[in-house]
């Protein structure tokens, strides 16, 4: 099949700077020769590729937005067409390259101290140290002010006890930054991995997201010491500050996945002969390409806006979670029409759309549902909150 060069039907490169098109070309370059002939079969196994942390690491990607601390200082929309190359591999290592750096570095950056920053952020940088962020809870996904976890203030130490669910990295991780019930206000805590009472359990079984490291935290009166404490990071709106971070590079992320899938589809469709002729020749295989098309377009147009507003620091947090739940539906019904192009060779692991198909599923669901980005977009449109 013909090499991926990009999508961009809109001449959008136009608008991107030398910097960003260069950021963009070392990533895809690191995506297609190191990262893609791996992965297939990490997906296929349920492992994380574990060995591309280093490399991903010296491209930059952790933390790429922040300054300082060895981090790259990168603007946004740079930062996004990182997340874009890396989900064109899957959703999987975007996710890892996501929870590492909006997830881990940016809450220590914003809400730590100058010590907690020293201590973890060049670690988390060069990927000597994997972050995982432990918000939601079993019974609370869309409500995460619900928590149970709790900590407890002990002498010089807080004393956690509770659970999380669906915590990516979680098993690989050396700190979890934690979310807890402090005398009532959800406050954040580093809690490291050697601390007795943490244990991360793999979720196994996992029919989506299969190259990624999924886990399970228990905080069985888990002590840590009050300099664990993140400072700043108190009330729910630090966290859902954090969760708008990794929103925004997910918007970005799955665009590569559609991607993706639009150009395994348009390639094949060429070269697969029905009837005496290729199949892209038909008029109804067209009119699915030029939907694909159109669709990648708005995204890539939409999230170049957002990344603008971002550096002039003008984004809000509706606008996130408008293209959230945009480009994540969008890039699902991409995958899903590649695969039905694909016909039946689309089931098979030697094809990449299908694997897109099934993580683009999750990604659907996490870091707020569709339903749930919707509402947020329908409270700033109306005035009117509609979540209960």
């Amino acid at each position: 099949m013909k090499r991926f060069a990009g999508f961009d039907y809109a001449a959008i490169d136009s608008r991107l700077s030398d910097d960003e098109k260069m950021v963009r070309d070392t990533v895809r370059s690191f995506v297609e020769e190191m990262a893609l002939p791996k992965f297939m079969e990490h997906y296929e196994k349920g492992t994380f590729p574990s060995e591309l942390v280093k490399p991903m690491a010296e491209l930059g990607v952790f933390g790429a937005t922040l300054h300082g601390y060895e981090c790259a200082g990168l603007n946004n929309v740079a930062y996004g067409l990182m997340m874009q190359e890396l989900e064109r591999c899957d959703s999987g290592l975007r996710s890892f390259a996501s929870v590492q750096s909006a997830l881990v570095m940016y809450p220590i950056y914003t809400f730590g101290s100058e010590e907690q920053k020293k201590k973890w952020l060049p670690a988390l940088a060069k990927g000597t140290v994997i972050g995982c962020f432990g918000l939601t809870e079993a019974d609370f996904g869309s409500n995460p002010g619900g928590m149970r976890t709790t900590a407890v203030a002990d002498g010089n130490e807080y004393v956690l006890h509770g659970s999380k669910m669906w915590i990516t990295n979680g098993v690989g991780s050396g700190v979890a930054v934690v979310w807890a019930k402090l005398d009532g206000e959800i406050t954040g805590f580093l809690v490291e991995r050697e601390r007795k009472g943490f244990e991360a359990r793999p979720v196994k079984y996992k029919l989506s997201m299969r190259a990624s490291d999924t886990a399970e935290l228990i905080l069985d009166d888990v002590r840590i010491p009050k300099a664990n404490r993140l400072p700043e990071a108190n009330g729910l709106k630090c966290a859902l500050m954090c969760l708008n971070q990794a929103r925004y590079g997910i918007a970005w992320g799955v665009i590569g996945a559609a991607m993706a899938c639009f150009h395994e589809s348009l390639e094949y469709s060429k070269d697969r002969i029905m009837f005496a002729k290729p199949i892209a020749g038909y008029q109804l295989t067209q009119k699915k390409l030029a939907d694909m098309a159109t669709d990648i377009t708005l995204m890539q147009l939409l999230c170049l806006q957002l990344g603008r507003l971002e550096d002039e620091g003008k984004l809000k947090f509706p606008h996130v979670s408008m293209a959230k739940r945009n480009n994540v539906r969008k890039a699902l019904e991409i995958a899903r029409t590649a695969r039905s192009i694909l016909g039946a060779n689309g089931i098979s692991g030697e094809y990449q759309s299908m694997r897109h198909m099934c993580n683009l599923e999750t990604v659907d669901t996490y870091e707020g549902t569709y339903e749930i980005h919707t509402l947020i977009v329908g409270h700033e449109l109306t005035g009117i909150p509609a979540y209960e």
